[in-house]
């Protein structure tokens, strides 16, 4: 299958600058393509994966892609998708934050002796351009008028665009010629958002090369949930990458709880599961939504991608121990992730009465309410029901000295920590 057929069954195409020409180029030869992401923070959430999981996909096809970390262009701002200006970060935090997202896209794309996949950082080939030299060598090739019709400027003139954030577009496309002279880059793609940035990187290229350099640009649809919100975001914020930000659990959870109307689309974005796994899973379902098996198969090929077998497992064992009620069988550590969302509360180690203990750190508003949930079996330890009303509560009862899981009902979870 061409790559572009691949692409359109995944439905993941929303617009091409050529493609009958980009479909002929695919199936004469083994192309180098890129995408480029800006450091404006030290990790990624799944958002913008999209874009670099359609560069694997080239990769596995047998074409070469080039993955662009905008060490330059992220000190400027992109003005993409915002309706204000981005607060400029320094030097040594967008370095950092380079370093943090080349070792993130290493982690994931760059496997044990690939010779096929390159990583760069456009300030090497920007830095030391002069001012005079970028006005004359590139400016003079960027008419204001064509500028101010793009839809990532034109958005941004009833509220204010500075010429930092005008002059991004010029440094994108820089780093596209640069690419297409150096590395023999014909394609760039990105999100719908990079339309404009893309267009302008050919022109630029034509300009320079003439009209005839083969050279193409295709964008990935815009990502949106069935109920129309934006793919990504959760109550509690972005989805990281990072498991710092973002526990493997949490991550695990996410995909998981997707609803059965995008667990496709996002089966067929995500995954490199092929058409006939995928088609299955669809049929799944339709005919039987209760085992949630496509979601299931998502969550785990995601979690698995982003961040291994080992927290894969590790985010299995935490579901099914909070779905049994078999909290003992946890770690400390995977308490902590697998309840970190849920009401917090602080407790000394000191050994106190469970009455007493319930109601000074919060979980029960008297002692009449606590001795009776007590005496209807409504309160549970550690995954074990709770009935003794004089049962002395300390250190012991905490998993690795930690942590106390309370649970009143069926679902109302506790975390106790212990200091």
């Amino acid at each position: 299958m061409n790559i572009i057929d691949e692409l359109e069954w995944r439905e993941a195409i929303n617009q091409q600058t050529d493609a009958k020409g980009l479909r002929q180029l695919t199936e004469e030869k083994s192309i180098s393509l890129y995408c480029g992401v800006d450091p404006t923070g030290d990790s990624m959430h799944i958002g913008h994966l999209i874009p670099f999981m359609m560069l694997k996909r080239f990769q596995l096809a047998g074409h070469r892609p080039v993955i662009l970390i905008g060490g330059a262009t992220g000190t400027i701002g992109d003005p993409s998708g915002r309706q204000s200006e981005r607060t400029l970060q320094t030097m040594e935090q967008v370095q950092a934050n380079v370093d943090a997202l080349t070792a993130q896209m290493k982690k994931l794309f760059l496997t044990e002796g690939d010779n096929q996949l390159r990583m760069v950082n456009n300030y090497d080939w920007t830095h030391q351009l002069n001012v005079i030299d970028f006005l004359r060598d590139y400016g003079k090739n960027f008419s204001i008028n064509t500028m101010l019709a793009k839809d990532i400027v034109a958005n941004r003139l009833e509220t204010g665009i500075s010429y930092t954030e005008f002059s991004y577009q010029i440094l994108q496309s820089m780093d596209f010629l640069h690419l297409y002279r150096e590395e023999d880059v014909q394609l760039q793609i990105g999100g719908s958002d990079q339309w404009g940035n893309i267009t302008s990187g050919l022109d630029l290229i034509r300009k320079k090369e003439g009209p005839e350099a083969k050279a193409f640009g295709l964008t990935i649809p815009l990502m949106l949930k069935a109920d129309g919100t934006k793919f990504g975001k959760t109550a509690g914020g972005a989805i990281w990458l990072d498991p710092k930000k973002t526990t493997p659990y949490e991550f695990y959870q996410f995909w998981a709880n997707t609803d059965d109307r995008d667990v496709v689309k996002y089966l067929k974005y995500f995954t490199f599961l092929d058409k006939e796994a995928i088609d299955a899973l669809a049929e799944k379902v339709q005919t039987e939504p209760h085992k949630r098996e496509a979601q299931i198969t998502l969550a785990e090929e995601m979690t698995r991608f982003v961040h291994g077998e080992e927290m894969l497992a590790q985010a299995k064992k935490i579901t099914a121990a909070l779905f049994s009620g078999d909290i003992k069988s946890l770690t400390a550590d995977e308490i902590e992730q697998g309840f970190k969302e849920m009401p917090t509360f602080e407790a000394s180690k000191e050994s106190k009465n469970i009455i007493d203990w319930l109601v000074e750190i919060g979980i029960e508003p008297s002692k009449r309410q606590a001795r009776e949930d007590l005496n209807s079996g409504a309160i549970s330890m550690n995954g074990e029901r709770v009935t003794d009303t004089e049962l002395e509560v300390s250190a012991d009862h905490a998993i690795e000295g930690r942590f106390i899981i309370i649970r009143k009902g069926k679902k109302k979870y506790h975390l106790v920590k212990l200091s």
